[in-house]
């Protein structure tokens, strides 16, 4: 049970600090000469190339045209990195990057300014799932326009791969003690050195679990239901586990700007509800509606 005050789990922490994982980890995975690479940038990339991997099988098993898959890599990670950078900026930081012509270049470009006029590299400090999801969605999208190929078999397939890219991201996030979880006076709490040495939930680490788990669900099903790949159930099944696992788990976590403390339910949650509601509708859509994927190879 988590105790009630402050000073009630500094105590407690004090007293059971062996049974918390002190977390400081360098966030530089290696170098290269005077270039950096960063452990998040190099979980994003694992993520996404596992999930190429995998959709990449599931095109051979479908027997779609291998020039169909070559642009989609490309369609994927501009559309993820882009709605997910211009969805942490205009839904949780709106005063920073929409109010001055310097905000949205930053909003754009991975770059600061600073305050005696020059500006530094620091890359893209801050990214939203939410957004990452609707800027997959558009760009897919845009993927079946020029392939041609069916809207629901596309997102099937990248559904079926999809717990493989967010299990990654979320362990980056972890490494980099960010999206915290609430004080905790669990055993495994991290006391996230970069943060304030409190004992707090892992919420990365957990949201990092269920992905993995969805993956190996959805690939279990994809196995026994391959019929099912062109209906949306698929798609339908990843966005309602997806995003009702995160409204929940979002009650371990800490808010991540000012405003969401005088809201009901944090700006996660309130973005996970239209996820939800499309979810459910896919899975439940008429499965006449079907349009098969046999018609381009």
């Amino acid at each position: 049970m988590l105790l009630k005050c402050k000073g009630s789990i500094l105590t407690r922490r004090n007293m059971n600090q062996l049974l918390y994982i002190v977390w400081n980890p360098d966030l530089v995975a290696f170098r290269l000469g005077p270039l950096s690479v960063r452990w998040y940038g190099l979980m994003w990339g694992i993520g996404i190339a596992l999930a190429f991997l995998v959709v990449k099988r599931l095109y051979k098993e479908q027997k779609i045209k291998d020039e169909l898959f070559a642009p989609l890599y490309i369609y994927c990670f501009f559309g993820i990195l882009i709605g997910a950078r211009l969805g942490h900026c205009i839904f949780y930081q709106p005063q920073d990057f929409l109010t001055s012509g310097k905000g949205i270049i930053e909003m754009l470009l991975p770059i600061h300014f600073m305050a005696d006029g020059g500006w530094k590299l620091t890359g893209y400090a801050g990214l939203a799932s939410h957004g990452g999801t609707l800027g997959l969605m558009i760009a897919l999208w845009l993927y079946v326009r020029k392939t041609k190929l069916s809207i629901w078999t596309v997102l099937d397939n990248i559904a079926i791969a999809t717990g493989t890219t967010a299990c990654f991201i979320r362990l980056g996030n972890l490494i980099n003690s960010e999206i915290i979880g609430k004080i905790s006076d669990a055993p495994w709490a991290f006391n996230f050195e970069k943060v304030d040495m409190m004992p707090r939930h892992p919420s990365q680490l957990y949201e990092a679990i269920a992905y993995a788990v969805l993956f190996f669900i959805m690939w279990t099903l994809h196995k026994r239901m391959p019929e099912k790949i062109g209906t949306g159930w698929y798609f339908g099944f990843c966005l309602t586990y997806i995003f009702t696992f995160r409204f929940f788990i979002e009650y371990t976590k800490e808010i991540q700007v000012a405003f969401e403390a005088s809201l009901p339910i944090d700006m996660g949650q309130i973005l996970s509800i239209p996820f939800i509601i499309l979810g459910v509708y896919c899975m439940l859509r008429n499965p006449q509606m079907k349009t098969q994927f046999f018609h381009k190879r």
